[in-house]
């Protein structure tokens, strides 16, 4: 099974040194020198792993970490030549998986990627998939009979707290706590409503009925949905 790492540096031959270092089978690469195509891969590739240096020349890699830990649990090592605690536990607090200073050896850098990559393997699925519907939450890659839809964070976040409890009716009140509880804005209830409308219309299955049914004055359920019905 392919394994994707990106490795996000600016310094070309470390960048090329750490791709041939973590060389093994079924691992394959994508090289990163500055933020911007470091933001582009990790859209466009869906990495599972990324190695993040702190500085680049058109930003920080804090500042796409915090970013990326409002859309991805995606493991991430921090590769810096700053060799400061206050840089690590800034690292760390935002969420990143481990950090790594410059210089370091090769041996070091592979056993931190490997530990990074067996808790990883030990976390619960963030795939579901069932009767033409693939959703990966961790790569934030949405398919529906395999063609890809683009959802927006609400409705990425709804349609998680779908899935992780079918059959289960899900309370108003507790998906707009969920939903839009981390200083997104909110309007009225109606957003929940407006959001629910719109996920219903994405995930719509020609001659199928929605797997999102109303419980009138309570809330939601995922119902589980078999194939051709």
């Amino acid at each position: 099974m392919e394994y994707r790492i990106l490795v996000a540096e600016d310094d070309k031959g470390l960048n090329q040194g750490i791709r041939l270092a973590l060389q093994g089978e079924g691992i394959v690469f994508d090289a990163a020198y500055t933020l911007e195509e470091t933001k582009y891969l990790w859209q466009e590739k869906k990495p599972d792993m990324i190695l993040l240096d702190v500085n680049f020349p058109d930003g920080d890699g804090f500042s796409f970490l915090r970013t990326l830990r409002h859309y991805s649990d995606i493991p991430v090592l921090m590769v810096t030549a700053n060799d400061m605690e206050t840089d690590e536990v800034a690292g760390l607090a935002l969420g990143a998986d481990d950090y790594i200073t410059k210089p370091f050896s090769l041996m070091a850098l592979r056993a931190r990627v490997e530990n990074i990559r067996k808790r990883a393997s030990r976390q619960p699925s963030q795939v579901y998939e069932e009767a033409g519907y693939r959703f990966d939450f961790e790569k934030l890659d949405f398919r529906i009979n395999g063609i890809e839809t683009s959802l927006s964070v609400p409705e990425q976040k709804l349609l998680k707290l779908f899935v992780t409890h079918p059959g289960q009716t899900l309370p108003r009140g507790m998906l707009l706590e969920s939903i839009w509880s981390d200083g997104m804005d909110y309007v009225d209830e109606n957003a929940l409503s407006v959001t629910v409308s719109r996920l219903r219309r994405k995930l719509e299955i020609k001659d199928r009925q929605s797997p999102i049914s109303t419980v009138y004055g309570i809330g939601y359920v995922w119902k589980y949905m078999e194939e051709g019905k």
